[in-house]
């Protein structure tokens, strides 16, 4: 059975800074630009059937220097979580005035709500589990760790204990016939 592959962007500023970066088109910092360079290595000896990435220019990039950019599809399906009135700023400045709020149980004002990119993250799983071939995703770290919920067939709050690192290799795929999460946060 195949696998899907999946490489969260390397760093920009506001990830490094834990900004909440949705639809805002930044660029890799030279440090991240040399980790997505990195992943060219590490992907050198990998098949993919298909490649899909979002089309914000930190994926494009990332997988542009990782050797796969000429070969990937743009899928609106992997955008980041639209963050809405929370762009830009931290979790830490947003619990100042909601000293409770929880992205994947309350979402954001303007933006996604959790249901809202849970729909997304199914339509694309249940596409990707009937592809053939093995499948890499470059994308953005919450759209992944809810397409990792959502693979597993868990409710999508599991993202939230899934932890994913700028420029990290993960993988998903099965165990017998059973979706399985088979390497995850590989920096």
């Amino acid at each position: 059975m195949a696998e899907v592959w999946l490489i969260r962007h390397a760093a920009t500023e506001w990830s490094v800074a834990g900004k909440h970066t949705g639809r805002s088109d930044l660029p890799l910092t030279e440090d991240g630009r040399r980790a997505a360079a990195e992943l060219r290595g590490r992907l050198s000896t990998c098949t993919f059937g298909r490649v899909f990435v979002s089309p914000l220019q930190r994926a494009r990039v990332t997988a542009d220097l990782a050797g796969v950019g000429d070969r990937a599809e743009v899928r609106d399906e992997l955008l980041e979580w639209d963050y809405g009135e929370y762009e830009g700023i931290t979790t830490k400045e947003i619990r100042e005035t909601r000293p409770d709020w929880y992205l994947w149980r309350d979402g954001v004002p303007g933006g996604e709500s959790p249901q809202d990119v849970e729909a997304r993250c199914d339509r694309l799983a249940g596409e990707l589990a009937g592809l053939d071939g093995d499948v890499l995703c470059v994308a953005h770290g919450h759209i992944l760790r809810a397409l990792a919920a959502r693979w597993l067939q868990r409710p999508i709050d599991l993202g939230g204990q899934l932890p994913l690192e700028t420029g990290a290799l993960s993988v998903l795929g099965f165990e017998r016939d059973q979706r399985a999460l088979v390497r995850w946060n590989d920096v």
